[in-house]
């Protein structure tokens, strides 16, 4: 038990910092954090801070989808966005090219790392993930059709809002699935398991 929550707090502290590493790169990020990213400019509240927000949102949002959270659903409210946010506060913003496309690369390989440790935990779904298969459950949509709608959604609305949209979210959107692929079979307890997903998002 110990193994795995530890697993499960290190995997989202992590995951945490590494979405930090994708703003400070300037070069774009997922759609979730451009959403944050865009409530924060126009809020003025700090994008960890927006991040733990909207989780609680999402959450609220599995109560007609009949979700139940698990321990990691409510860890991941807690920790992703004031991990990223203490990051945010030590990392430099560069203006170089090639430091920003290496900031961005360490940020990604990091939230792969990080998927793999806290998916493997095993502790229930993040906020994010438990919309896309409570969407699923409840009126058959598939997978990534949920996916796509809901991210394809934030994506704009966060844009419009003054969210980085760029490089960067393209580098995301194709490099997150293969290395949680990857990360997930290496990081997993023996005892769970789980088979390796196609993507990974809190």
């Amino acid at each position: 038990m110990f193994s795995r929550v530890t697993r499960l707090l290190v995997g989202l502290v992590l995951y945490g910092a590494g979405c930090a590493l994708t703003v400070a790169a300037g070069l774009g990020v997922d759609p979730w954090t451009v959403f944050a990213q865009g409530i924060a400019r126009v809020t003025g509240v700090g994008i960890g801070w927006v991040t733990n927000i909207i989780g609680l949102g999402v959450l609220l949002l599995w109560i007609p989808l009949h979700q139940k959270p698990g321990v990691g659903t409510i860890a991941n409210i807690l920790l992703v966005g004031t991990s990223l946010q203490l990051a945010l506060g030590i990392l430099p913003h560069p203006d170089v090219f090639w430091l920003q496309a290496l900031m961005l690369v360490a940020g990604v390989v990091l939230v792969a790392v990080a998927s793999g440790l806290y998916i493997g935990a095993n502790f229930g779904p993040g906020p994010r993930d438990g919309l896309m298969t409570g969407l699923h459950g409840r009126f058959g949509w598939p997978i990534w059709a949920c996916r796509l709608t809901v991210e394809g959604s934030v994506l704009v609305l966060g844009w419009l809002l003054g969210g980085t949209v760029g490089i960067g979210t393209v580098v995301f959107a194709l490099g997150i699935g293969p290395l949680v692929h990857i990360a997930m079979p290496l990081l997993a307890t023996p005892r769970s398991a789980p088979r390796p997903r196609s993507a990974a998002r809190v």
